[in-house]
């Protein structure tokens, strides 16, 4: 059977654990050739030879732009013009009210978590478009979509990548690109296992009162980009896909 992602090039930032391994890993299943992008070379270096050889590993900062050129051009070179963005890489979390944050790290956030979608996605838009197309999955929150308090610049960085992904989507069409995000709930990544005390209790507590009463696994999320990378999703763009177990279902959630 033909895969459904047969012959394309995808990128995939963040890729050496979590979801973005979860993605890489799905893609290469599914006929796709995938440049992980990663900060974390031991495990990007692993993760990419376990793969095999339709999949190599670039030493990627996503807030560089000098590294964005290298890490596209790496992946014209290594495989064919890039089809596929996966806009995965990203992190932080909440600190506490507004009043306790800080300049240096409510600006880290922005940087990791919207400069970077910004970067990569003003690098692989003429890319794509030259080539005929292609998709941009970004990967964004639930908390991209709502409110929560004690989370304030976390929060808005993920409703800036929400926001970009739709008004990108307009300057993708012309050109055959698809812009979509994606909006993860609870999932078991490195990130999430690594909380305790009381963010633990706090995650365990809301994820308890979900419809679906467990964990997110990044392979449910992987199933989610690997629809938006898909040809499957040709009549999608500037949407938003959540993936949280049915969280924002809920009329309530705790501050993490």
């Amino acid at each position: 059977m033909v895969g459904r992602l047969e012959g394309k090039v995808a990128v995939v930032t963040g890729g050496a654990s979590g979801i973005g391994a979860a993605t890489a890993e799905r893609f290469l299943r599914e006929g796709a050739r995938v440049v992980i992008a990663d900060i974390d070379d031991d495990l990007g270096t692993t993760v990419a030879d376990e793969l095999g050889t339709d999949a190599t590993f670039v030493h990627t900062d996503v807030t560089d732009q000098d590294d964005w050129d290298r890490l596209l051009a790496t992946a014209t070179e290594r495989f064919a013009p890039l089809d596929v963005l996966v806009n995965n890489a990203g992190g932080g979390r909440g600190v506490g009210d507004i009043v306790d944050e800080v300049y240096e790290g409510h600006h880290s956030i922005l940087e990791l978590n919207v400069s970077s979608v910004w970067m990569g996605t003003r690098t692989a838009l003429p890319i794509m478009g030259d080539n005929g197309g292609g998709s941009i999955v970004n990967i964004s929150s639930i908390d991209g979509l709502v409110g929560v308090a004690g989370m304030t610049s976390y929060v808005a960085s993920k409703f800036a990548v929400t926001g970009l992904t739709k008004t990108v989507a307009f300057e993708g069409g012309p050109v055959g690109v698809r812009v979509n995000s994606v909006h993860p709930g609870f999932i078991e990544t490195p990130m999430m296992l690594k909380a305790t005390g009381t963010v633990r209790h706090r995650l365990e507590s809301a994820m308890a009162r979900q419809p679906i009463a467990r964990f997110g696994r990044p392979d449910d999320v992987a199933n989610a980009v690997l629809y938006f990378a898909s040809d499957e999703s040709s009549y999608c763009t500037g949407t938003s896909l959540v993936i949280d177990g049915g969280q924002l279902a809920g009329p309530h959630r705790e501050p993490m």
